[in-house]
């Protein structure tokens, strides 16, 4: 991931359900967050198409 000046960092959710379901790929979406507000990991719920419905996607690395 590329320096980030201030608070604000990029970071990657993966998708937890499609990891435990064992099938090929991989469901990822990158965002920001305001290492200062949240400095614990993000949960969001997004859209998995390889499920094809809404599923948890947890912050990694």
């Amino acid at each position: 991931m590329a320096k980030a000046k201030g608070n604000r960092i990029q970071v990657i959710l993966e998708c937890t359900e499609h990891k435990k379901s064992g099938m090929p790929g991989t469901s990822r979406y990158i965002t920001t967050k305001n290492r200062k507000n949240t400095p614990e990991r993000i949960e969001l719920r997004k859209y998995n198409p390889i499920l094809k419905r809404y599923t948890l996607h947890k912050e990694i690395k």
